[in-house]
């Protein structure tokens, strides 16, 4: 018996886990709901190519760690891209990834659709009795799905209702392969190649026939240690850059953290990051380098004297300087979408390959398959791409190309870029004297790097983990055009007035943070920008009122909202600062939605997004 009765929470009967992909990572068991009654279920709505999807299938690993006989995770993956809907890549990305729970492909977005989530990620919590009791949109959330679970697990402990016992997760068979989804690759001064071995957590030195395996660099598992080749851990490094001096900086993605190794001591050690994840409006965005959090570093280039970091997890650019040791925050709002301008005013969305010449940094910007580039002045420019949710395999003039989520550039000696067009499987080309886009090769399995060797390039086939060499064509192939938009459908919302609430309750035992002001913020804006009519530009209120012009009948809203949240009762849970004080435990919780919407006359007027907890107004009938 508990001292005191549980809190009464909403409760909504969950809808039934439906998927025409099937499931993964169960020995080809399919699951039902019924089945996994008496444990407590997280559905994590995910997609391969979303980066804060990544970033929550790490959180995830530390809630499985400790509560393995209770809860069962359940990734639902739900595509954005035409790739991402087709099965094979799914198996790919389980593996890539390290998933280690079930996954239900749904590449219709079925289960999506039935429990009306609108975001990549959302987690969506199941009591051991089949109802869904919480909802988070974004990432920054298991702390407080971690608390709702230590609750669960005593009311239904008490009521006889949970169920303890091993999980449905059946690891799949691993392949001996010599790499295993390879990232990024690098030619040294003594004509090996580097390549970082993403899925393995290492770094491997291949000869320069690319195929045979001079030494590897890193003990395989994940970890953040400095040392020898034996000794040093990596966790899913990308990026590779050679600097002046002969050493390889590395972006060490997971670890959010950039690394050195020196090729001829075989040792690595620490350039920045401190190992943990940067999040808005609580950390530095500039400082000594080892003293300021980065988040998720895809790619590293060496241009205008200073490193240059494709940070994907924030989706800005930021430099590490080796004079003085410092990084800063060099262009970007954070904001996710394709806007060009001045350095701090431009949108990125995941750049996640970069490439430097002498007048320009092009850079691979992933979620809104374009090609931009840096001028040495810091301003911003997009070659090919229009925004989140148009993209394709179609040849041409620049401004009606497609690319579909590539994540590699390399510069080619006639001025040209060649780029690794990876959810299309293709190697592309854009010629900037003429303003045209064309194709090299195709029938390559999520190139995602290109590197030149003398008369040829080398292709990183990620996905068939391998390089792949090819002579740089004289002549392009004929590739058929096609162009996709995001699977999702788009919301019907009434034209004129709209309102737009984002739903946020605090985790229990949490309070909103107002010690230094508002805690709350909320960012609107649209694509085209005569969508809105009222209602764009920042404010600290997570409800507005936004005015839709009726003249323009689909659109995307982009929407980012911020809450921060801490311990009621500081003595209940503190944290320990740096400087060895105690304060409150405290945490950021932000999504970016980009919702397209179609105006419909007599659709609703108001639109609803989690950022954390359930929107009462939608749950239906609640169950005591």
């Amino acid at each position: 018996m508990t001292d005191s009765a549980p809190p009464r929470r909403p409760r909504v009967r969950a809808p039934e886990l439906i998927g025409k992909g099937g499931w993964l990572n169960t020995g080809e068991r399919e699951y039902t709901l019924s089945d996994l009654r008496g444990r407590i279920v997280v559905l994590d709505f995910w997609t391969f190519c979303c980066i804060n999807c990544l970033h929550v299938l790490d959180e995830l690993r530390e809630l499985e760690h400790r509560h393995p006989d209770t809860v069962v995770v359940i990734g639902v993956h739900s595509p954005k891209f035409a790739h991402e809907a087709e099965h094979g890549a799914v198996v790919d990305a389980v593996e890539r990834y390290g998933v280690a729970h079930p996954v239900l492909d749904d590449p219709e977005l079925a289960t999506w659709k039935q429990y009306a989530v609108r975001a990549w990620p959302t987690l969506v919590v199941i009591d051991p009795e089949g109802y869904v009791v919480a909802q988070h949109a974004g990432e920054g959330h298991v702390h407080a799905i971690e608390r709702l679970v230590t609750e669960l697990e005593a009311e239904h402990g008490a009521k006889g209702t949970l169920r303890r016992g091993d999980g449905p997760y059946v690891p799949p068979e691993p392949e001996p392969t010599v790499l295993r989804f390879p990232g990024k690759a690098l030619l040294l001064p003594s004509g090996s190649l580097l390549v970082s071995d993403t899925t393995r957590h290492q770094l491997v030195e291949l000869a320069a026939d690319g195929e045979t395996v001079v030494r590897r660099i890193g003990q395989g598992g994940r970890g953040l240690t400095d040392g020898p080749e034996d000794r040093a851990r990596f966790q899913e490094p990308q990026g590779l850059a050679l600097l002046p001096d002969g050493t390889v900086v590395v972006a060490d993605t997971v670890n959010h953290a950039l690394r050195r190794f020196d090729p001829e001591t075989g040792r690595t050690t620490t350039l920045a990051g401190t190992g943990h994840q940067w999040m808005q409006g609580a950390t530095a965005t500039s400082g000594p380098a080892r003293e300021v959090d980065l988040s998720s570093p895809w790619d590293v280039a060496w241009w205008q004297g200073r490193v240059w970091i494709a940070m994907a997890g924030v989706h800005q650019l930021w430099t590490y300087d080796p004079e003085d040791g410092t990084v800063a925050v060099a262009a970007g709002t954070t904001n996710e979408g394709l806007v060009d301008g001045p350095a701090a005013e431009a949108w990125f969305a995941q750049p996640s390959g970069l490439a430097a010449t002498a007048d320009r940094l092009w850079l691979a910007d992933s979620e809104t398959s374009a090609l931009r580039w840096v001028d040495p002045d810091g301003a911003v420019h997009t070659a090919v791409g229009t925004g989140l949710f148009d993209f394709g395999h179609r040849d041409g003039a620049a401004g009606q190309a497609l690319f579909q989520h590539p994540l590699g550039v390399t510069a080619l000696p006639d001025g040209s870029v060649a780029v690794a067009d990876t959810y299309n499987h293709a190697l592309r080309r854009f010629d900037p004297a003429t303003g045209e886009v064309t194709t090299l090769a195709t029938d390559l399995r999520e190139p995602s790097d290109a590197v030149l060797v003398g008369e040829d390039i080398v292709v990183v086939e990620s996905a068939r983990h391998r390089l792949t060499r090819l002579r740089l064509p004289d002549e392009t192939v004929r590739a058929e055009p096609v162009a996709h938009r995001t699977r999702r459908a788009a919301t019907e919302v009434a034209p004129g007035r709209l309102r737009l609430d984002i739903v946020f309750q605090a985790p229990q035992g949490q309070k909103l943070d107002t010690r230094y002001g508002p805690s709350t913020r909320l960012l609107v804006s649209s694509t085209p920008p005569e969508l809105l009519l009222k209602g764009e530009g920042a404010g600290t209120d997570l409800s507005r009122e936004l005015e839709l012009d009726a003249a323009v009948r689909e659109g995307v809203l982009h929407i980012s909202a911020m809450a921060a949240s801490c311990d009621d009762d500081p003595a209940g849970g503190t944290s320990q600062s740096k400087t060895g004080g105690e304060y409150p435990a405290c945490h950021v919780h932000q999504q970016d939605w980009g919702v397209p919407v179609r105006l419909t006359e007599g659709a609703t007027d108001r639109l609803p997004l989690v950022l954390a907890g359930l929107d009462e107004q939608e749950s239906g009938p609640q169950t005591p």
